[in-house]
């Protein structure tokens, strides 16, 4: 009996890695609000971010051209992952029992372990391009410490990492790694930095948060000549690298005949899920495609759902350009989640003006659920899910059950954005039963965004 369905994993030849990266900017009806300098309210220019980034990615940050070049030296990096697999996950549609088509891609392949590194190379290459001799960052669950580690090893770059406090104590798997890829990582709010020591003065007990961290990270930048700082996420640089996640995703449906009814992707920042969802919204926007753009956030930390779309600092200092962006308020101290890289009180401007426009939807998920539907799909597909993964596995689980009560075969598109190897602890914590849910109330929300800047 000859079986004619589409095979479980959907390949790409190494020759058919994007060679561009995709903008947004360049098809949307109407730009988004431009970022203003901290101080003045003022547009900033080239001039106000050149103490914090190299001249390249000032460049590709405020481009609207509708594609940005790949240099081969970052193609030549990617190669050692890329491209990623797209699944068909016909195990968890059994288990499921629904009619729904699930594809996965899985970015959990590369060095770090997530999609994370799909930024961070390019972001090291220009920086070492511009003769800069150290990197520093922030990272949350550590994927884009990592991540940022492994890319400087590779353009011979030193490499400092701020860690939320909270992730650095739980996830000690992570400091190790970036270790091991020649970084030096700090727990945070750390002494070394002036940020870092008055939230220790104020709070000696605290968990920390990617604001803080952007803090601590930004000061030491600003303060050294030959050092940059990287972001992995938020900025439009950073959105418009992780492109070839959807692209390589369009080229591999396209091998099996699937246009996708769902694309759904876990947002903390915005950069695993838009790096997935742009390159669809150019082809909705075109005319050519017309799925629904659902973004999954945690319940404890909702910008997109429960924010405002107001200006914003993206730290905790106020040192950040001001962003229009979905926000929690930039003083937001969130919940210590186990998904530490969705725990940023901001959302993606870019993403952020999509939502606006009606392009996407959000949803907000509690971390059992979450951990459930990871569990779920770990057992179905074999692979162990990052925590931030297992937001996007509860909105296509709940999708596909759907399905199952209204018999439409809807085709899913979900972005694995990491395994959770790393992660067994959180895991430990679901199968004890030590998970609290956290849903952040209306006057929580409306006491976190009352010290929004004045504009």
């Amino acid at each position: 009996m000859t079986d004619d369905r589409p095979p479980t994993k959907i390949t790409l030849a190494e020759s058919e890695i994007p060679r561009r990266w995709y903008n947004l900017l360049a098809d949307l009806p109407q730009l988004p609000p431009p970022p203003l300098h901290p101080a003045t309210h003022q547009l900033i220019g080239p001039d106000d971010l050149s103490a914090l980034f190299p001249m390249a990615l000032i460049e590709q940050e405020v481009t609207t051209e509708r594609y940005v070049d790949i240099p081969d030296e970052v193609l030549d990096v990617y190669a050692l992952w890329r491209p990623s697999p797209l699944y068909r996950a016909y195990r968890l549609e059994r288990a499921l029992g629904t009619p729904a088509r699930i594809y996965y891609k899985h970015e959990g392949v590369s060095p770090a372990g997530s999609h994370k590194p799909n930024t961070a190379v390019p972001q090291a290459y220009y920086n070492a391009q511009a003769g800069i001799r150290r990197l520093t960052t922030e990272t949350g669950a550590g994927q884009w410490g990592t991540a940022l580690a492994f890319s400087c090893a590779q353009f011979g770059l030193d490499c400092e990492v701020w860690q939320v406090r909270a992730s650095y104590d739980a996830k000690p798997y992570r400091k190790i790694m970036i270790e091991m890829f020649g970084a030096q990582i700090y727990p945070s709010p750390s002494p070394i930095t002036e940020s870092g020591r008055r939230i220790l003065a104020e709070h000696p007990d605290s968990p920390g948060s990617l604001g803080i961290a952007i803090s601590e990270a930004v000061e030491v930048a600003a303060q050294n000549a030959d050092t940059n700082y990287a972001l992995g996420s938020v900025l439009n640089h950073v959105l418009l690298h992780q492109t070839v996640i959807g692209e390589e995703t369009l080229l591999q449906l396209a091998k099996v005949n699937e246009t996708p009814d769902l694309i759904v992707g876990c947002t903390g920042g915005g950069s695993n899920f838009s790096g997935l969802a742009f390159p669809f919204l150019r082809e909705k926007l075109a005319g050519r495609m017309n799925p629904t753009v659902r973004a999954v956030e945690p319940a404890s930390c909702p910008s997109l759902t429960k924010g405002k779309y107001a200006y914003d600092f993206g730290d905790v200092a106020g040192m950040t350009p001001l962003m229009k962006m979905h926000t929690l308020g930039h003083t937001f101290i969130p919940d210590a989640i186990h998904a530490g890289g969705l725990r940023y009180h901001g959302m993606a401007p870019l993403l952020s003006h999509t939502k606006e426009l009606g392009l996407i939807e959000a949803v907000a998920k509690t971390q059992r659920e979450c951990f459930e539907a990871g569990m779920r799909f770990a057992r179905a597909e074999g692979i162990v899910p990052a925590p931030e993964s297992t937001h996007a596995l509860a909105a296509c689980v709940e999708e596909a059950l759907r399905c199952k009560e209204t018999g439409e075969p809807k085709v899913i598109v979900v972005a694995l954005s990491g395994h959770g190897h790393l992660d067994l602890g959180s895991y430990g914590s679901y199968l004890a039963g030590d998970l609290v849910d956290h849903e952040l109330s209306e006057e929580a929300v409306a006491a976190a965004t009352a010290s929004l800047p004045v504009i």
